[in-house]
């Protein structure tokens, strides 16, 4: 190279800053291979990507797939066991915005990846921003859209009949129900289903029970302790969807999959389907 083409040092020190000031954060670092998730759904998320593996601790709640019941358990979002997680040398921590273990866990000098699990796009992002960090973009890719062939396979099953029904969608028994801005509310959405929740009230609002008896829900979707007392609640026998057994009831196993956003979501949709198609099959929902 001739001195009148070649660069100078000044030009190659800038172009060498630019770039870096351009590349992203975690281009060159190497995935995590020692992880702690304090979310279910982001311990779900994990294993669906193939990183079951690289998990060394999770949250109390962490239960599925079943090769993660066997990892230490390390408290919830208000008990976090910092110095437990701490121990076992994460170079990942990923954590709820409510968990209070995030800023002792920063001072440490853990690596925190904090992520909502509000709704349908968090999920979808969630799961793109761990295969980013995985170095699997195209696997996390390939679970969002079978997350959503599942979805349209749901909602394809629920009979005409039902849709545009009221529905009531009960958490816990307080009652908290699931609103139409929550990811279970967005699935009954999909669904064609109407909640009696109005979406001014948050994701997963505390109700009166007063509040549901006045809205006369046409379905009603819990998990099977609560549902089964449900009619002993002052007021709640007259609520026409127990009286008609219009009821979707889970156990708690099948119940966990309905109120985990991450990869079940999908299943989590064909099961609130096969029960609503049941429900229109036995029960002659066209009439009111």
């Amino acid at each position: 190279m001739t001195q009148a083409t070649a660069p100078s040092a000044r030009a190659l020190w800038r172009l060498l800053l630019v770039a870096c000031l351009l590349a992203p954060a975690w281009v060159g670092a190497a995935p995590p291979q020692r992880i702690v998730s304090l979310v279910p759904g982001l311990t779900e998320s994990l294993c669906a990507l193939g990183a079951c593996a690289r998990l060394v601790g999770t949250d109390r709640y962490s239960n599925w797939p079943s090769e993660v019941q066997a990892l230490p358990k390390l408290g919830g979002l208000d008990d976090a066991q910092v110095e437990r997680i701490a121990a076992l040398r994460p170079d990942l921590v990923l954590a709820a915005p409510s968990a209070r273990a995030v800023q002792r866990l920063e001072a440490l000098g853990l690596r925190v990846i904090v992520l909502h699990t509000r709704s349908h796009q968090d999920v979808r992002h969630n799961l793109l921003r761990l295969g980013a960090e995985l170095g699997d973009e195209a696997r996390a890719q390939q679970v969002w859209r079978q997350i959503e062939a599942q979805m349209a396979e749901a909602a394809a099953r629920v009979p005409a009949a039902l849709r545009g029904r009221s529905v009531y969608f009960e958490v816990e028994s307080s009652p908290y129900a699931a609103g139409p801005t929550s990811f279970i509310g967005e699935t009954l959405v999909q669904l064609g289903l109407n909640n009696i929740v109005p979406a001014a009230l948050g994701p997963f609002p505390k109700l009166s029970p007063e509040f549901v008896v006045r809205a006369q829900p046409e379905l009603v979707i819990a998990e099977a302790r609560n549902l089964q007392d449900m009619a002993q609640r002052p007021g709640w026998a007259a609520l026409r969807a127990l009286q008609r057994q219009r009821l979707c009831s889970f156990p708690t196993e099948r119940y966990e999959v309905l109120v985990r956003p991450g990869p079940r979501m999908g299943l989590a949709a064909l099961q609130l389907a096969d029960c609503l198609a049941a429900i229109g099959k036995d029960q002659g929902m066209d009439a009111r």
